[in-house]
């Protein structure tokens, strides 16, 4: 299958499906004399397991990684890495009964135009459940980014069309929607409930943010910094726009506004959102994603099944009620793919 591959100098290959034996990545490019081990993958898959949170899916998941190739004495080796993470709790009978038809908001209908087949179990490849080995191969790319400093990190801006007011950095910490803002993460929370006992879904605006990036990375002219981070986020499933630094706002500022002015310190704004012309400028990169509802709900709506024919689905096996923020792990681990392979690159050329 083409196009589960991504990275130039750090390069992953994600294999598995929702509910097959298990999902995994091979890496390629990964550094020999890296410390690594199976606790240092979990801690980030920890943050994006099923079964987690108000809007959680009720798949139990303990993504417990297993390092296969590549680690030898506890550092890498230089030589492919492999890890594998086995499904312990898919229930495919949940969909024995719409295994005919496509289900709106979903990639049945595209996946059997292109290859004549699909595994209707969970949406097989399609499903999020191969995220898990995106953050697996984040993991591996944080130990490198620690090398050089850089830190990433993300929150919840809204969930279902209520915004974050206020920012305080403690709260982040302090309800399971990682949302800076308490009075927002409640509102949040009481709208999430409701929408679930409705048999609805929610989409969500997520923030991710490194730090120390270094000044010059990117490959002008289409391999720009920011136009790989754009990619690696519209290559998660939920995610329909991206944005960096003052992103949609440009639009409607003057250049005077938007311009990131200097003197002596350095930069005394960062609408550009740490990127200039694709390179890194050494200030922080501020992405934001716009993550779509859950397709899967229990409320009746209308399809088609695979001969054409009018029909009516509902949804019903354990899904989340919003990717948020599940999805927020998966979104750092993306930018930590791209800040790697990055960083690598620039190597090559000094």
């Amino acid at each position: 299958m083409s196009g589960s591959s991504f990275g130039k100098a750090f390069h992953i290959t994600t294999f598995g499906e929702s509910h097959g034996p298990g999902i995994g990545v091979v890496i390629q490019g990964c550094p020999p004399g890296l410390r690594l081990d199976e606790s240092m993958i979990q801690a980030d898959l920890d943050k994006r397991r099923p079964g987690q949170g108000v809007g959680g899916t009720r798949r139990k998941e303990p993504d417990h990684p297993v390092i296969l190739s590549g680690v030898f004495q506890g550092r890498t080796t230089g030589t492919p890495l492999t890890v594998f993470i086995q499904n312990k709790d898919a229930k495919s009978s949940a969909y024995s009964d719409i295994a005919n038809l496509y289900r709106p908001g979903h990639g049945d209908f595209t996946y059997q135009k292109k290859y004549g087949i699909r595994d209707y179990r969970g949406g097989g490849r399609a499903s999020a459940r191969e995220t898990a080995a995106r953050v697996a191969a984040g993991a591996v790319a944080r130990k490198i980014l620690d090398r050089h400093g850089v830190k990433i990190d993300s929150f919840t801006r809204a969930i279902g069309g209520i915004a974050m007011q206020q920012f305080d950095a403690d709260a982040i910490e302090k309800n399971e929607l990682r949302c800076p803002d308490m009075a927002a993460a409640r509102a949040m929370a009481a709208h999430i409930a409701s929408v679930k006992k409705q048999g609805d879904s929610l989409g969500g605006v997520v923030e991710i943010r490194a730090v120390h990036v270094p000044a010059g990375i990117g490959d002008p002219v289409f391999d720009k910094l920011d136009a790989d981070i754009a990619k690696a986020m519209m290559g998660i499933g939920a995610v329909k726009a991206v944005e960096i630094g003052s992103g949609i706002n440009a639009p409607g500022m003057t250049g005077s506004e938007n311009n990131d002015s200097m003197d002596e310190t350095g930069f005394l704004s960062n609408h550009s959102g740490g990127i200039l012309a694709g390179i890194s400028t050494g200030e922080p990169i501020i992405v934001r994603v716009h993550v779509k509802p859950i397709p899967s709900i229990r409320l009746d709506q209308k399809t088609l099944d695979q001969d054409g024919r009018p029909a009516v689905i509902s949804t019903r096996g354990r899904h989340d009620i919003c990717a948020v923020p599940r999805i927020n792990m998966v979104c750092e681990s993306m930018l930590a793919l791209v800040l790697t392979d990055h960083v690598l690159r620039q190597k090559t050329l000094l």
